[in-house]
């Protein structure tokens, strides 16, 4: 079904909608949109919602359930003719991560990664403010989290160990 481009982008601003409500499973104070993790929402010619998102990182544990959770939201708002794909098609960075994505990283408990113009030294990761009081008096334990996208930090002025989600490219 051809449809008008004004109708398509109205679709898609209903779905980006209806999905900011589709919260990260290990971050729950981010949704999946400002994430940045959907990529992509069209409609074939079938009628049938095409949903695309992109992980983190490829071997991202939460991504199973991620599909699952925007599936139970489409069916939950009267989309039953969907599918939720992952795709590798639009690579995923931390650029994608909205402005207020970034403030929901910080309300979590992780420092954001600094936005970036497409090359990163590794140096940026021993440069990294608190996220719980804002100083940037920190030393890197470790950039190896509990997860792929995340280092470890100490903090030198409230003396708090905090995570900090690390940029990629």
């Amino acid at each position: 079904m051809d449809r008008d481009i004004t109708i398509l982008k109205n679709l898609e601003t209903e779905i980006l909608e209806m999905l900011s409500e589709v919260k990260d499973p290990e971050i729950p104070t981010i949704s999946i949109v400002d994430l940045g993790i959907v990529t992509g929402i069209s409609e074939d010619s079938e009628g049938t919602i095409q949903v695309k998102l992109t992980p983190t990182f490829s071997g991202c544990p939460a991504l199973k359930i991620m599909e699952e959770l925007v599936s139970q939201k489409l069916k939950e708002k009267g989309i039953l003719k969907h599918q939720v794909i992952t795709s590798f098609e639009v690579p995923w960075n931390t650029n994608r991560i909205t402005e207020k994505g970034l403030e929901a990283l910080k309300k979590h408990g992780l420092a954001p990664p600094p936005r970036h113009k497409g090359y990163i030294e590794l140096d940026v990761l021993s440069d990294t403010p608190c996220p719980l009081c804002g100083s940037r008096n920190t030393t890197m334990q470790t950039p190896f989290g509990p997860t792929l996208c995340r280092s470890m930090h100490y903090c030198n002025n409230c003396k708090n160990a905090f995570e900090a989600f690390k940029p990629v490219t």
